[in-house]
């Protein structure tokens, strides 16, 4: 029995992050798990935030985080991680791609975008143990990068914090995929997992 286990996932639009918290989300369901959870949409056009919130365990009851409450933040883009930084703790597991994609504002001169160097040191003020993958470069091993969100996933099973079993997410992978497709899909996994596995180890 877990009592409460919290992921927030976070990206812009085209990245894969609603299909990532949809895959998590149905392998806890499958697991005999409770879950709730939620989205939130920015802009409808590819480069708007996008966050999913995805909650499990027995005393979660409703479908938003509570600020400094996150367990796993899982972030597809490196400054959409640092607009969450609020719900981060020191015991918050921080999993970073480092690729940069810049935001729709910030090409129309609207806003300005930090430092790769300047986010870290604030996403480091906040939590204890950040994990930085270059998840597109692992998504093309794997064989498209259009994987990378799955690298991701991988990486967040490699924390061997999630009460799901990873024979359970695999089945979800192949289940949502064409079967052309599925095996690279479980490559970038299997990819992310061990490069969460090594980067604990340092």
């Amino acid at each position: 029995m877990i009592k409460e286990f919290n992921v927030l996932i976070t990206g812009v639009g085209g990245q894969g992050v609603i299909l990532l918290s949809e895959l998590l989300g149905k392998s806890a369901v499958k697991d005999g798990l409770k879950v709730r959870g939620s989205e939130i949409l920015g802009m409808a056009v590819r480069g708007g935030s996008v966050t999913s919130i995805i909650r499990i365990g027995d005393e979660v009851y409703g479908p938003l985080i509570p600020l400094g409450k996150c367990h796993a933040l899982v972030g597809m883009e490196p400054s959409e991680a640092l607009r969450n930084i609020a719900h981060l703790s020191k015991s918050s597991l921080v999993i970073l791609n480092t690729a940069v994609t810049i935001p729709f504002t910030v090409s129309v001169g609207e806003s300005s975008y930090p430092s790769l160097e300047e986010i870290l040191g604030q996403l480091s003020k906040a939590s204890g143990r950040i994990i930085k993958l270059d998840a597109a470069q692992l998504a093309q091993e794997a064989g498209s990068r259009l994987t990378t969100n799955i690298v991701m996933l991988g990486a967040l099973f490699g924390s061997e914090q999630l009460p799901i079993k990873i024979a359970t997410i695999k089945e979800s992978i192949r289940e949502r995929f064409p079967a052309k497709v599925a095996p690279v899909n479980i490559k970038a996994f299997d990819l992310g997992y061990e490069a969460c596995r090594q980067a604990l180890k340092k």
